[in-house]
């Protein structure tokens, strides 16, 4: 029964996204505000184009520190653009396996069209398996 319960039932749709020309200082202070530890990053028309993760914001903290000066610079340059994706439709004991094998603490979702539908993270499949317990 747990093999059968999918991805589209528990991820987030409500999502925050950031735009590639943002601002690095934005997309940090949002990330800080809404207590949040990532975004997908997007284009004009919604396409999926990388994530922007605390870890990646750490690197401009560095080079800033390294600098004594702020670095600066878009979302573009510091984001992780080669993104792994997981199918709506897949399923949540998948999925926790995929979690154990990767470093990865979310990954974007996407449909059959390969539009960017969620973001599911580790606390969804936690909060999903201890529902279904």
């Amino acid at each position: 029964m747990l093999k059968s319960v999918l991805i589209k039932d528990y991820m987030a749709t409500n999502l925050s996204t950031f735009t590639p020309d943002l601002p690095i200082s934005e997309a940090i202070k949002f990330l800080n505000t809404h207590k949040i530890s990532g975004a997908p990053v997007v284009d004009g028309r919604g396409n999926l184009v990388g994530m922007l993760s605390e870890k990646d914001c750490l690197q401009v903290a560095l080079q800033s520190t390294y600098y004594e000066d702020w670095v600066g610079g878009e979302v573009s340059e510091y984001m992780t653009a080669n993104v792994e994706t997981v199918p709506d439709t897949s399923s949540i004991v998948d999925l926790a396996d995929r979690f154990l094998k990767t470093p990865y603490k979310r990954y974007p979702v996407i449909n059959e069209e390969g539009d960017l539908v969620g973001q599911i993270s580790r606390s969804d499949v936690l909060r999903a398996l201890d529902i279904l317990w």
